[in-house]
């Protein structure tokens, strides 16, 4: 017999013969009367055994099922009305494929009170959680509708290297690794890369692991990133931000479609979010900040719940606060004023971006006045000498739009496996 799953099950006609496979979630003991409810990527669905009905070795069997372990049942669909899903399965064959140990490590009911740094040293049981699963496919809903976005939108996929030279933003955040006789450095961002490729085929994006040294510990950074990117030819600062707009909408509508019975689980209600747009003084003035400095987490909050649900472009930053990369204002070197921006949505800041600088020698300007080496950047500064026309782009964290639309207290959650200043392992 075909394996059919908990999901479909439930749709089939009472009667039906199923085979289903999947884990113990639970089981209960009334003596006449023994539970089990099995769990699979779909969902859960109540085996009952009845003393006298029950083949005498499955009944036995129902008694000794310890959590989370692995089986196959064979049986008879029924109606119930107490049983999750409205029907059960009387089983007539129960094979144990895998045995769990008894004493499970963390616990992955729906009601577990295990701390997250215990849960992700078990991440491999984590995952048997109903709500860790369902953090992970709205995850996956995001990164896909991300790539089909800008598929549709004529955007050819890229795949950087990871392997990097030299600083792409600048600073000394990076991870240094020995490359055969060389010093190269994990790649903190695709930045260069992406400049280079829309410069020729106009409109590029992807999907890559980046590394930030920082020694951070807050529940808004990890040191490995999963960061979904995009750059395109002939963009400027403002029309790059609305293809950020568009692409935040289109994510958050196909979650509320596609995955509402996750949201229930996380308890989430999601809206679709519209654009606000502020300069950047404007925004640093509502919050009491000071002109020429970064918002600070508090103050990213405020702005946010000034315009609850929505995403809120800040743009036209000081030169002085954004990467040499950043275009100054009407290409003068100069210019106090740059053509980047950031967004923030659900009180986080989830992407930051803006037009680049496509002209070699205002580049090799940007990067003195940064305390820059250009030496270090001659094969960048090279390739827009060639025909570079202007362009512009930005970067989303996918772990960080996740934990904001899952509405996590921590980024690690929506990390299947997360690196940070202690974590190597699992």
């Amino acid at each position: 017999m075909e394996r059919t799953s908990v999901k479909d099950a439930l749709e089939m006609k009472t009667g039906s013969k199923v085979l289903l496979k999947g884990w113990v979630h639970d089981t209960r003991d009334l003596k006449k009367v023994r539970f089990l409810i099995l769990r699979d990527i779909t969902g859960r669905v109540q085996v009952t055994g009845i003393d006298g009905i029950t083949d005498k070795k499955t009944f036995e069997l129902l008694d000794n099922l310890t959590r989370e372990s692995v089986v196959s049942v064979e049986g008879e669909l029924k109606e119930s009305k107490q049983a999750p899903g409205g029907k059960e399965v009387l089983p007539t064959k129960i094979e144990v494929i895998a045995v769990s140990e008894e004493n499970l490590p963390i616990d992955v009911s729906d009601f577990s009170k295990t701390e997250l740094p215990k849960r992700l040293d078990y991440r491999f049981l984590d995952f048997h959680n109903r709500k860790t699963q369902a953090v992970f496919k709205i995850q996956n809903e995001i990164s896909n509708t991300f790539r089909k976005h800008f598929y549709d939108k004529g955007f050819l996929e890229m795949q950087p290297p990871c392997i990097i030279s030299a600083a792409s933003e600048g600073g000394t955040d990076l991870f240094g690794v020995q490359y055969f006789e060389k010093k190269a450095f994990l790649a903190q961002s695709p930045q260069l890369y992406k400049q280079m490729l829309a410069c020729s085929v106009e409109k590029t994006f992807t999907i890559t692991p980046v590394w930030r040294a920082e020694k951070h510990n807050t529940p808004r950074h990890i040191n490995e990133i999963r960061q979904m990117d995009i750059e395109a030819a002939f963009f400027d600062q403002m029309s790059i931000m609305k293809q950020l707009e568009e692409c935040v909408i289109d994510i958050v509508k196909n979650v509320i479609a596609k995955c509402q019975k996750e949201l229930d689980i996380l308890g989430v209600k999601l809206k679709v979010p519209k654009g606000v747009y502020l300069h950047y003084e404007d925004a640093i003035k509502k919050v009491k900040g000071k002109i020429g400095e970064d918002f600070t987490p508090e103050q990213e909050r405020v702005l946010c719940d000034m315009y609850p649900g929505d995403i809120v472009f800040t743009h036209s930053w000081p030169s002085s606060i954004k990467p040499f990369y950043i275009m100054p204002k009407d290409e003068n070197p100069n210019a106090k004023e740059s053509c980047g921006f950031d967004a923030l949505y659900g009180g986080i800041e989830i992407s930051s971006g803006g037009q680049r600088i496509h002209l070699p020698e205002l580049l090799i300007e940007r990067l003195k006045a940064k305390k820059l080496n250009p030496k270090n950047f001659e094969g960048y500064i090279e390739s827009f000498r060639y025909g570079a026309p202007p362009h512009a782009g930005w970067s989303i964290g996918l772990e960080r739009i996740t934990q904001i639309i899952c509405g996590l207290d921590n980024v690690k959650e929506a990390t299947m496996f997360p690196r940070d200043r202690d974590r190597l392992t699992p």
